[in-house]
């Protein structure tokens, strides 16, 4: 007699009841991450409008200084032969004349010296906040005895009354009064505009009394320059020395060249530059007969400084959480699942989204927090509010005291484990592994005796 198809069907899936399970709560956790997505698009929506009000500050206030110069410019004539095209008796021929031109040579002191006091601040638009600064500049040093025959120019050719003096700063609008840069003995005012064809901003000063008989020409230069986030010098010099004091805690001393001494306290910072030229990829003198050496990227390479930053960026945690926000589901689903193998239970597959859901809500629980407070304390509340909604509706799906308290024991370790690998940045990869590799075992020690075609 033939067993009707529905029977069949019926005891199809009975037997392989687990199957079907294992393969539901798969698509679970892969639907789960389209909330998780949606978490993610919404930090990155946060980070937008943060870098925005940040811009917004820094547009008025001013923006990260990098402060280049000075570079000595002198003018020269220089002739070259010409061909043109002329007419003579009705022909057309080609006479060769000698044209008389100008070009400027540019030279790099041979000491620079910065003193610079920093004094930061922390200015908000809403509830996001930027870090500015006010500093100040003495720059100071000297020229050595110009070398013009590297240059293949003669004295004669040179235009004295024409020299200038440049500096390139990436923005000026925080100097509130007028500048003059201390030439030799002299005072002599600072116009804005700059003579370096790949720099967009600057001031100059016209030496018209340059005296080419000294054996150094001296400068000096004081200012007060307000900017933003992180101040960067340029090594023009031969031999360069920088010296910046801050009361800010937590300095990031970024660029090519560390400070040779530092003094960390929570009080402020002190450090000091003592850098050669040698680290540097622009030469000491050139001319713009030549494609120009001294580019603002190559310039860019060299420079050193600070960076004043929060010592916490919470944003970037809760990303790097949210990449582990996968793991967590698994692995509470699995607690859930093996309770079904071991304790013959039955939990719904919508019961599964709940606590999917639970765990999901944890992320935009701490970004929400963590914009109004320490992300620590952000992150205990959150973390708190989801292992209590797991525990307590796990006690009335589980029906189990015991399990209860298994399942609320896990997610504390679980959620304590995670911000202990935020707080890491070189052993997080590390740490990561290897706890996973613990749960694993765990999960493997767990099930190695159940018969997985009995329960079925």
């Amino acid at each position: 007699m033939a067993i009707p198809p529905v029977i069949q069907t019926s005891s199809f899936l009975n037997r392989n009841s687990l199957f079907f399970k294992v393969i539901s709560i798969c698509v679970l956790v892969l639907l789960l991450l389209i909330p998780l997505s949606m978490i993610h698009y919404i930090l990155d929506d946060r980070l937008d409008q943060r870098n925005t009000a940040i811009e917004d500050i820094t547009s008025t206030w001013g923006k990260p200084q990098r402060v280049i110069g000075p570079v000595l410019i002198l003018p020269y004539r220089y002739q070259y032969k010409e061909t043109k095209s002329v007419l003579m008796n009705g022909k057309t021929v080609d006479k060769e004349t000698v044209v008389t031109a100008i070009a400027n040579a540019y030279f790099l002191p041979a000491q620079l010296s910065i003193e610079c006091t920093a004094n930061p601040q922390k200015l908000y638009r809403g509830i996001y906040e930027a870090v500015v600064y006010s500093a100040q500049l003495k720059l100071s040093g000297y020229f050595n005895e110009l070398n013009f025959k590297t240059l293949n120019i003669s004295q004669q050719n040179v235009l004295w009354d024409k020299a200038s003096l440049a500096f390139a700063f990436t923005d000026l609008r925080g100097t509130h009064k007028a500048l003059n840069v201390k030439w030799n003995s002299q005072n002599i005012p600072l116009t804005p505009g700059i003579k370096l064809s790949d720099f967009s901003s600057g001031i100059q000063a016209s030496l018209e009394k340059f005296d080419p008989s000294l054996p150094k020409q001296s400068f000096e230069l004081d200012l007060q320059l307000n900017g933003s986030r992180e101040l960067q010098f340029a090594p023009v010099g031969i031999e360069n020395q920088a010296t910046i004091h801050s009361p800010w805690p937590d300095p990031s001393f970024k660029g090519a060249f560390l400070p040779t001494e530092r003094n960390i306290t929570p009080e402020g910072f002190q450090a000091h530059w003592n850098i050669s030229y040698y680290g540097r990829n622009y030469p000491q003198q050139w001319t713009d007969q030549e494609s120009t050496p001294f580019r603002s990227s190559l310039v860019q390479d060299s420079t050193f400084g600070v960076e004043f930053i929060s010592l916490i960026d919470f944003y970037r945690k809760i990303e790097r959480s949210i990449k582990y926000g996968i793991l967590f589901i698994v692995l509470v689903f699995t607690a859930f699942f093996l309770f079904e193998v071991t304790a013959h239970l039955r939990i719904h597959p919508f019961q599964y989204i709940l606590v999917g859901a639970a765990l999901c809500l944890f992320y935009l629980s701490l970004l929400s927090l963590s914009e109004f407070m320490l992300f620590s304390y952000a992150y205990l509340i959150a973390s708190s509010v989801a292992v209590i909604m797991i525990t307590l509706y796990s006690l009335a799906i589980l029906k189990s005291g015991v399990k209860t308290i298994f399942i609320g024991g896990g997610l504390i370790g679980i959620y304590g484990f995670l911000y202990i690998i935020l707080q890491l940045q070189d052993y997080a990869l590390l740490l990561g592994t290897a706890g996973l590799l613990i749960v694993l075992a765990a999960v493997m020690y767990t099930t190695r005796k159940i018969d997985w075609y009995q329960n079925n």
